[in-house]
């Protein structure tokens, strides 16, 4: 099987290097230059990888085709490209639905719009799926976790959600700053800051069976800092913030 990405930016990146770790069998990763420093660092370290001149030759040297692009540079891209009916297609594109893909794509392929986010590099992370297809699903499941979602307006909500990743890096660096100004190390800062919110990831991970609101509850004591934390952040409205910020990024998604 040969792979071929149009768009190599870090969801590009981190998915083929996510491949290049797995177990799935492919012949070739086939990539364009688009970002020259990103597509000659992966064709450096995987003798699978090889760069392309032209989106149009990705696209007709391919099995399946990944579409790793802006909605702007998609809107004005695909529909100069021809697909195979044959070939498997997955927009990794977070505003440009299926049904405006399908008239774009203009051949009746297999198209599927997925969600992978960066530690996918790492082989972790979900990864939403619409619509469902067995082959895609075990695919990506060799790349972290599948999740098949049926009904392309509720996938939305996963898209959304995506778009707190940077926010979720902004806490992490805020307390690492906190920390270094009463004169810690910046690099013992952050591997603390990151090791604790990655244990407190995989506990609530591992009780996701468990109504989540159980997992605040026990964490805190009575007047204990856990307590004072949660209050203060309440009372300043942070988490009504975020609820107000996911509706703000579906709304535009939804456009």
């Amino acid at each position: 099987m040969i792979l071929g990405f149009i768009g190599t930016g870090k969801i590009a990146s981190s998915v083929i290097k996510g491949i290049c770790k797995s177990n799935i069998n492919y012949n070739k990763i086939l990539i364009s230059e688009r970002n020259r420093k990103i597509s000659s660092r992966l064709k450096k370290n995987n003798k699978k990888v090889f760069i392309l001149k032209k989106n149009q030759e990705i696209v007709d040297k391919s099995n399946w085709v990944f579409l790793s692009i802006t909605p702007e540079v998609g809107k004005k891209i695909i529909k100069k490209l021809n697909f195979r009916p044959e070939q498997t297609i997955i927009s990794f594109i977070s505003s440009i639905n299926l049904k405006d893909l399908k008239n774009d794509i203009r051949v009746k392929a297999k198209i599927v719009r997925a969600i992978p986010l960066p530690p996918i590099s790492l082989r972790e992370g979900p990864v939403p799926l619409f619509p469902p297809n067995k082959k895609v699903r075990k695919f990506f499941d060799q790349l972290g976790k599948s999740i098949e979602i049926k009904n392309e307006k509720l996938s939305i909500n996963f898209w959304s959600i995506s778009g707190m990743m940077a926010s979720y890096y902004e806490m992490l660096k805020t307390i690492s700053i906190w920390l270094t100004k009463s004169g810690i190390r910046k690099s013992d800062a952050q591997k603390y800051v990151t090791s604790l919110f990655l244990a407190l990831s995989k506990d609530a991970a591992v009780n996701s069976h468990k109504d989540l609101k159980m997992l605040v509850k026990e964490s805190q004591t009575p007047k204990g800092l856990n307590e004072q934390g949660l209050k203060e952040m309440t009372k300043k409205k942070v988490y009504k913030s975020i609820i107000n910020t996911l509706n703000s990024i579906n709304k535009r998604l939804n456009k």
